[in-house]
């Protein structure tokens, strides 16, 4: 039941704006073992980070309409510009920035945090962050709904 717990949890997330994602008291345990259900603890290091991995899919039916001003090259300057910066500046790391191969409208990201807690801080002052809403703005580019994964390294995995 916990998996399936965890599948419409991930599913609802897809739907929420960053704002509404920090406060999400649903949000699947990530982090350190001990603070996971036994199911998952038992692959996951003692001192796991909360790793994040995002999806974004620019729609291109709606690169054209008018609050939209850009596609994947405004997405990506928008992430080479200071996106990446900001969540530094949060206390998140970010662990990568990558082009989808088989899809050139995605972007894929990693983010890592110490836990789910620490998650939650980041993305609430992120949010908050001024220069986000003014990077949003200059770079407002649709995107489908981002896909969302939480992953716990586990204790044979060389990323810490």
């Amino acid at each position: 039941m916990t998996k399936l717990k965890f599948m419409i949890t991930g599913v609802a997330m897809l739907f929420m704006l960053p704002t509404q994602l920090q406060a999400q008291p649903n949000l699947p345990s990530c982090g350190p073992a001990s603070q996971l259900d036994s199911e998952y603890a038992v692959h996951v290091d003692a001192n796991a980070r909360c790793f994040e991995l995002r999806m974004y899919t620019v729609d291109p039916a709606r690169v054209n309409e008018g609050e939209f001003n850009g596609g994947i090259e405004e997405l990506h300057q928008r992430f080479r510009e200071e996106e990446v910066a900001i969540f530094e500046n949060h206390g998140a790391e970010v662990i990568g920035v990558w082009q989808d191969l088989a899809r050139p409208n995605t972007l894929v990201w990693m983010l890592a945090y110490r836990d789910l807690e620490h998650r939650a801080q980041v993305w609430a002052d992120f949010a908050a962050d001024p220069a986000w809403e003014a990077l949003r703005l200059k770079y407002n580019v649709p995107l489908q709904r981002p896909e969302v994964f939480y992953l716990g390294n586990t204790d044979y995995s060389n990323l810490k």
